[in-house]
């Protein structure tokens, strides 16, 4: 029986808690867990990434 294959996008998200310039810790430590998951779920193609690093949900604004 033939495995059944999912493509996916890997969103990795700031946290309002982390005040860095440039890719926060929390996005670069998103990226591992995902990576790490994928490593173990070889049914998963990812088949790109967006990053939301330094804008707001709410308000639309760049976070500073």
């Amino acid at each position: 029986m033939q495995e059944t294959k999912y493509r996916a996008m890997k969103y990795l998200r700031l946290s309002s808690s982390d005040g860095k310039q440039g890719e926060s810790d929390s996005v670069g430590n998103q990226r591992k867990i995902i990576d790490e998951y994928l490593k173990t779920h070889t049914e998963i193609e990812v088949i790109g990434e967006k990053v939301d690093d330094g804008f707001s949900g709410i308000l639309l604004v760049r976070v500073r």
